[in-house]
């Protein structure tokens, strides 16, 4: 997904762009104890990516791209982990080894669905200030 000249240093200092533009880092994250994964999920975020869209490209292909990320980084790091858009949607929550993934189907159409190389169940889940 990224050009061969992309390592993890990249990631890790200025980010990165994808094959469709989409800016990719790593980061580690600080969140205060009333943040809202921390709060509303039970668990407290040790890694960060953060991904940000181009809008001069197609956006449902750099979508498709966050998930194949995604799913590759749920294959490689172990524990919770949560993908969201802002605080406001959750497109998928893996909690104690159990990965579920929102029940919207305009998030998660069936290409989209088998991308992911984990076994998963749907279910909708929500911050409590939405």
């Amino acid at each position: 997904m990224f050009d061969t000249s992309v390592g993890p240093e990249d990631l890790l200092a200025d980010g990165a762009l994808t094959r469709f533009r989409t800016w990719v880092k790593v980061y580690e994250p600080n969140p205060p104890p009333w943040h809202a994964v921390t709060s509303d999920l039970g668990f407290t975020p040790t890694v960060s990516v953060g991904f940000r869209f181009d809008k001069f490209t197609d956006m449902s292909e750099q979508d498709d791209d966050m998930v194949r990320l995604v799913s590759g980084l749920l294959d490689r790091v172990p524990g919770d982990a949560v993908l969201h858009f802002q605080l406001e949607k959750i497109w998928l929550l893996r909690r104690d080894g159990d990965l579920s993934v929102s029940e919207d189907p305009n998030i998660w159409p069936q290409h989209r669905l088998a991308a992911l190389s984990q076994p998963y169940r749907r279910a909708t889940h929500t911050f409590s200030g939405i």
